[in-house]
């Protein structure tokens, strides 16, 4: 130990003394390291010193004299050099440059604006506006964004609407729709979403006010959202709003939920009303009909019975006139001819008994007469079997 000299701190030895005092050796800005020996830590003055020597070097200032001093060294003050100008106005030409050159995507489109009014429409890609002359506004064109009205998507009872026979029905329903004009879009509303939201509730609220509740409910829905889609555009139109509506989603028509136990009521009763008039209305046009198809057939019976009756007349005056015509010509046959057919029509159908009465009274008596057309006639068949048995 007699022969260290102490180590990296260049202190100045103890002449062999091997007592002298540690704190009165010129650490030179480092600190020792444990039993004095091994890697030393620089301290953090030193780091900060040798960091504001670069800056000032950087900055124009002069260099600090490390040779003599032990580290510490003056400078020659601040001063602007050219390098420090280069410096200066590179780093504001890189700022300018990245405030003045934007990128635009396929889906969007920008609204430049020269000193805060509009100038130009910017096209995909890269585009250049001079900043702060002239200013951009990057805004989504082609993509669908979509507002939800109704007490089920919102929470509130915006839905809730009174239509035209005094009936609450709650509606939810969509409107999907996108920018068409970025321009107007920006300087002709102040809150378009809000703007979108408030029109369509109204339109729906007019279009549900003159609708009555039934429609609604069952088949009405189509054509009521091609209603609300149409009369959302007209209004927004009108304000130059450069909104475009694709299409509007009408989800759910129903009664409030206090009431929809109690309306339901009403449809079953209405549903079974309506069955007992169909029925009703059946039975009435089947009674109806036959009553109409036995009047027809009256009404034919009565034409048939009057033609033949009109027909037998007419025949029986001709038949008349002809027996007239031959009367005239020959009276005493047409006499005896007429008394022949109508005793043949008085004796056609009577029994006739004939009397035999000789000259002298000794007559056989009573002989029946019979037609020969009853000789053709056969027995019935009941009379015919007890004739058979009593053969036997």
């Amino acid at each position: 130990m007699a022969g260290n000299s102490g180590g990296p701190w260049g202190g100045g030895g103890n002449n062999g003394s091997g007592g002298g005092d540690d704190r009165d050796r010129p650490t030179g800005g480092r600190r020792p390291g444990p039993q004095g020996d091994g890697p030393q830590i620089p301290e953090i003055d030193e780091l900060m010193n040798k960091g504001r020597e670069q800056l000032r070097v950087l900055m124009g200032g002069g260099g600090g004299n490390q040779g003599g001093q032990g580290g510490g060294g003056g400078g020659d003050g601040f001063r602007v050099t050219r390098g420090m100008v280069g410096l200066i106005a590179g780093a504001a030409v890189v700022l300018w440059g990245l405030s003045s050159f934007y990128t635009v995507r396929p889906e969007e489109q920008s609204v430049e604006l020269f000193l805060g009014e509009f100038s130009s429409i910017g096209n995909p890609g890269l585009n250049f506006a001079p900043w702060p002359v002239v200013t951009y506004e990057i805004l989504p064109v082609t993509s669908e964004q979509i507002i939800e009205i109704g007490a089920g998507r919102t929470g509130t009872e915006a839905g809730l609407m009174l239509t035209g026979d005094e009936n609450i029905v709650d509606i939810d329903f969509q409107v999907v729709w996108n920018i068409s004009d970025p321009a107007r879009y920006l300087f002709n509303l102040a809150d378009p979403p809000s703007s979108i939201a408030a029109v369509s509730e109204s339109a729906m609220r007019e279009i549900i006010a003159q609708s009555n509740l039934a429609p609604i409910l069952n088949r009405d829905r189509g054509p009521i959202a091609d209603r609300l889609q149409e009369l959302i555009q007209n209004t927004l139109d009108s304000y130059d709003s450069g909104v475009n509506i694709i299409r509007v989603n009408f989800d759910r028509a129903d009664p409030p939920e206090r009431v929809i136990a109690a309306f339901r009521d009403v449809q079953d009763a209405e549903q079974e009303r309506d069955r007992f008039q169909n029925e009703a209305d059946a039975y009435a046009n089947r009674v109806l009909a036959e009553a109409r198809g036995e009047a027809a057939q009256l009404l034919e019976q009565a034409e048939a019975y009057r033609a033949r009756v009109v027909n037998e007349a007419e025949g029986e005056a001709s038949r008349f006139l002809a027996v007239l015509e031959e009367y005239a010509q020959a009276p005493e046959v047409t006499r005896k001819r007429l008394y022949l057919e109508t005793m043949e029509q008085v004796l056609g159908g009577v029994d006739i008994i004939l009397l035999d009465e000789s000259e002298n009274g000794g007559g056989s008596g009573v002989v029946p007469y019979l037609p020969l057309n009853e000789i053709r006639r056969t027995p019935p068949p009941a009379a015919a079997a007890p004739a058979a048995g009593g053969s036997n």
